[in-house]
C-alpha cells in the first residue's frame, strides 16, 4: 500500500508544477499583449533590417600649391527602397516625390528614352533605339506617344494627366531596369535642397520606402577650370558595373580625366551600416557596422592661377580672331595651350577649348546642355587628342638634324632664290627669296628654301630619327585618356602603308607638312627637350598621391598603376648627345623670332620685359590654316615651354599674344606695363 501513496504524491506535485507553469505563461502573455503590447509590437515591426553600403568621401584633387580644385560637400541624397505597398500607392508616392523635387527647383535622374517637349509631345531619344524597343517588346513602328501608353498600362498608372504619367514612368522604368530591392534603393536624386529634405521629412508617414540621407557630394569648385584635365563623374554604366563587382548599380564613377584615371585611389573604401525598418519600409534606426575610409588626395602638377590665366588668354585670343581684331576675321572656335616645366616635364597648365562644366554631370546632365556639348565637341581634348600639321614650328628639328649630320654648318649660308630647283619645285613663302641665309636667320625668317636644301642633302632618315627623339609621332606618357600618337612622316610610315617615299615627300616633311601630324601636348614635349639641353623627359600631370594617413604613394607605384590604366609603355631613350653649340644656334634663331626686327613674333614681343625664344607656324588644313606658336622663357635659363594652337587661326603670329599673357603671369610681371600691338607682321606657309 505504500507504493500507490508515493505515486499519488508524485502525480499531485506534477499537476501543481503544470498549474504554476501555466499561470506563469498566462502572466507573461498578459505582460506581452496588454501591459507592454504596444512596445513589443513596435519591436516586431522593426525586425526588418537592411545592411547597406556607405560610400566614403572621395579624395580631393589639388593643384601643385595645395589649392583644392575638386572637393566634396555634404548633401542630401533622396532614396527609394522597395516596401510592402500596393502598385497604386507606389505610383502615388513617386508622383509626390517628383512634385516636391520640382517645386523646390531640384532635379532627378531620368533615363527613360522618351521625352516630352514643351508642347507636350513625346519623342524618342538616345541611341540603339531598335534594341531598346525589342527588349521592351515594343514594335519597331510604334511611335513615342503610343509607347508611353504601353508603359502606362504596364506600370498600372491610373492617372490621365499626361505630365504625371511621364513623371511616374521615369522612376518606374528605373525600378524595372536597376537592382531595386529592400536593401538596394533607387537614388532618385543625388543632391536635393534643404527645402526638399525638410518637406520629405515632414511628410515621411505618407511616403513609404522614401529616405533622405546625408552623403558626400562631389564639388567642382572652379566651374570649367581644367575640365579636360580633371574630367567628371557619372553614374556607373552596365559595362562598368559588370567589370567591377565591388561597385553597386547606384554608384558614381570617374568618367574622364584624372577622375577616371585615378578612380581606384580617389574612391576610398566603402563601409556598411545597418538600418532598421518598419513593415512599410520606413527607416526607424541606423548604425554603422564598418567605417568608410575616405579616398586619397591626388596632387596635380598644374598651377590653378596659371591655368586660369591660360584659359582666359586663349578664350580672349579666339574672340579677337573671330571679330577681326588682327585685320581679318578667322573662324577660330577651337584651340589648345600647354605649358610645361622644361626641366621636369611637369605640365603647369593645359587648356582645351571649347570646354565643359563637370558639375553638370553629377545628377544627370540636361538634354539641352548635352546637345550643346555634343555639337561643339566640348569633351574632346584638343591638347592631347587632336593631331595637326605643325607647319614651321617643326623647322627647329630639321635644323638640328641637318647640323648633327653635317648636312649644313652653323655658319654656312644657303642662297634662297625663291623657287627650289629640285623635286616638285616648291616655293619659299617669300617668293622673291631671302638671298644668302644661315641657320639662325632661316629660323628667324622661317625660310622654307633653306630647309628644303637640308632635306635634299641629308634625306628623310635622320629627320625621322631626331623627330622621334624629341617625342613626335608617339605618346608623351602624360596621364591623359586616349592620347593620340600622331603621325611622323617618313619612310617608316610609308613602309607600313606599302607606299614609296619620294624626294617631294621629304621637301614637304622638312617644313612640317606631308603627313606630319602632332598634338599640342607632343609639341610641348618637343620644345621642352629642345630647351633643356636635349635631355629626354616624360610629361606628367600627377605630382603625387597622398593617402588619408598622410603617407605618399611611391612614385613607381603610381607609374605602374597609370601604365596599366591607360595602356602606357614607358621606354628609356638613348641620349643622342646633341652638340650644345648646335642647340645654341637653333635657340638663337628662336630668340631672334621674338626679339629682333623681321622676326615673325617681333611685333608681339618687342619691348617685352623678358627675353624669350619662340617660333610661329601656320599649316594649311583644307580650306583654312591652323596657327601655332611655340616658345620658352626666359631665354638665358629656360624654365617653361609654351605651345599655343588655334584651329582656323590662319597665322601663327596671331597666337603669340597668348604666350605673352602666360609668361607675364608665371614671372609675376606687372601686366599693366605690357602693351599689346595687334598690327602683326604675318605670313602664311603654303605648299606648291
Amino acid at each position: 500500500m505504500v507504493e500507490p501513496e508515493k505515486n499519488k504524491l508524485r502525480y499531485n506535485i506534477l499537476n501543481l508544477l503544470i498549474y504554476i507553469i501555466g499561470i506563469v505563461l498566462i502572466l507573461r502573455l498578459f505582460d506581452f499583449q496588454i501591459i507592454h503590447g504596444e512596445e513589443y509590437r513596435q519591436l516586431s515591426n522593426n525586425r526588418l533590417t537592411r545592411e547597406i553600403k556607405v560610400n566614403p568621401a572621395r579624395g580631393n584633387i589639388l593643384d601643385r600649391t595645395g589649392n583644392v580644385l575638386v572637393g566634396n560637400t555634404m548633401g542630401f541624397e533622396l532614396q527609394l527602397y522597395k516596401s510592402k505597398i500596393e502598385t497604386e500607392e507606389l505610383n502615388n508616392t513617386i508622383l509626390k516625390i517628383i512634385n516636391i523635387i520640382e517645386k523646390n527647383g531640384d532635379t532627378y535622374t531620368d533615363t527613360f528614352p522618351i521625352k516630352m517637349s514643351p508642347t507636350i509631345e513625346y519623342t524618342y531619344t538616345g541611341d540603339a533605339l531598335n534594341n531598346w524597343k525589342k527588349e521592351n517588346k515594343i514594335g519597331e513602328d510604334v511611335g513615342a506617344s503610343d509607347a508611353i501608353y504601353i508603359f502606362k498600362e504596364k506600370y498600372k498608372i491610373n492617372s490621365d494627366n499626361i505630365e504625371d504619367i511621364r513623371k511616374i514612368i521615369a522612376i518606374r522604368y528605373r525600378i524595372q531596369t536597376e537592382n531595386y530591392s529592400s536593401t538596394n534603393p533607387i537614388i532618385i536624386s543625388r543632391n536635393v535642397s534643404r527645402d526638399t529634405f525638410l518637406e520629405i521629412d515632414e511628410r515621411r508617414n505618407e511616403l513609404p520606402g522614401v529616405d533622405v540621407v546625408t552623403q558626400s557630394v562631389r564639388d567642382y569648385r572652379n566651374g570649367k577650370l581644367a575640365s579636360h584635365i580633371i574630367g567628371y563623374m557619372g553614374r556607373i554604366s552596365k559595362e562598368e558595373y559588370d567589370a567591377r563587382p565591388d561597385y553597386g548599380m547606384n554608384d558614381y564613377i570617374g568618367k574622364l580625366g584624372i577622375e577616371e584615371i585615378c578612380e581606384d585611389y580617389l574612391r576610398g573604401k566603402p563601409g556598411t551600416k545597418q538600418v532598421d525598418m518598419d513593415v512599410d519600409g520606413r527607416a526607424v534606426a541606423e548604425y554603422d557596422t564598418k567605417e568608410a575610409i575616405q579616398g586619397s588626395n591626388v596632387v596635380l602638377t598644374i598651377d590653378a592661377n596659371l591655368q586660369k590665366v591660360t584659359e582666359d588668354a586663349l578664350a580672349k585670343n579666339l574672340e579677337k580672331m573671330r571679330n577681326g581684331s588682327f585685320g581679318e576675321k578667322c573662324n577660330a572656335t577651337r584651340g589648345a595651350v600647354v605649358v610645361t616645366n622644361v626641366k621636369t616635364g611637369e605640365i603647369l597648365s593645359m587648356v582645351s577649348l571649347p570646354d565643359y562644366e563637370p558639375q553638370l554631370f553629377l545628377n544627370g546632365i540636361s538634354e539641352a546642355k548635352w546637345a550643346e556639348y555634343r555639337e561643339n565637341n566640348a569633351l574632346y581634348n584638343v591638347a592631347a587628342q587632336g593631331s595637326y600639321a605643325p607647319g614651321s614650328t617643326f623647322k627647329m628639328i630639321t635644323a638640328i638634324a641637318g647640323l648633327e649630320t653635317g648636312a649644313v654648318t652653323r655658319t654656312e649660308k644657303i642662297n634662297d632664290v625663291g623657287v627650289y630647283p629640285y623635286g616638285h619645285h616648291p616655293e619659299c613663302w617669300y617668293r622673291a627669296g631671302h638671298g644668302p641665309i644661315d641657320v639662325i636667320n632661316a629660323i628667324q625668317k622661317s625660310c622654307n628654301y633653306f630647309f628644303y636644301e637640308i632635306g635634299y642633302r641629308m634625306g628623310i632618315e635622320p629627320l625621322e630619327k631626331y623627330a622621334k627623339y624629341f617625342g613626335l609621332g608617339e605618346k608623351t606618357g602624360a596621364e591623359v585618356i586616349d592620347e593620340t600618337s600622331g603621325i611622323l612622316a617618313g619612310k617608316t610610315y610609308y613602309d607600313k602603308k606599302g607606299e614609296t617615299w619620294y624626294l617631294g615627300n621629304t621637301l614637304s616633311a622638312v617644313i612640317g607638312q606631308a603627313e606630319n601630324s602632332f598634338s599640342p601636348l607632343q609639341m610641348a614635349k618637343y620644345i621642352s627637350v629642345l630647351t633643356n639641353g636635349g635631355k629626354n623627359i616624360d610629361l606628367t600631370l600627377i605630382k603625387t598621391i597622398i593617402n588619408q594617413d598622410g603617407t605618399e604613394v611611391p612614385k613607381e607605384e603610381i607609374n605602374n598603376y597609370v601604365d596599366a590604366k591607360i595602356d602606357r609603355t614607358r621606354t628609356n631613350k638613348e641620349d643622342l648627345n646633341i652638340d650644345p653649340e648646335n642647340l645654341k644656334a637653333v635657340l638663337e634663331g628662336m630668340r631672334s623670332v621674338a626679339n629682333d626686327p623681321g622676326g615673325t613674333a617681333y611685333d608681339t614681343f618687342k619691348n617685352f620685359e623678358i627675353e624669350i625664344g619662340g617660333k610661329t607656324g601656320s599649316a594649311e588644313a583644307g580650306n583654312k590654316s591652323n596657327g601655332w606658336f611655340v616658345g620658352f622663357a626666359p631665354f638665358d635659363e629656360p624654365e617653361i615651354a609654351i605651345v599655343v594652337f588655334v584651329e582656323g587661326g590662319e597665322h601663327g603670329s596671331y597666337t603669340a599674344e597668348v604666350a605673352k599673357d602666360i609668361i607675364s603671369e608665371y614671372f609675376g610681371m606687372n601686366q599693366a606695363k605690357v602693351v599689346e600691338n595687334n598690327t602683326i607682321n604675318s605670313y602664311k606657309q603654303t605648299i606648291s
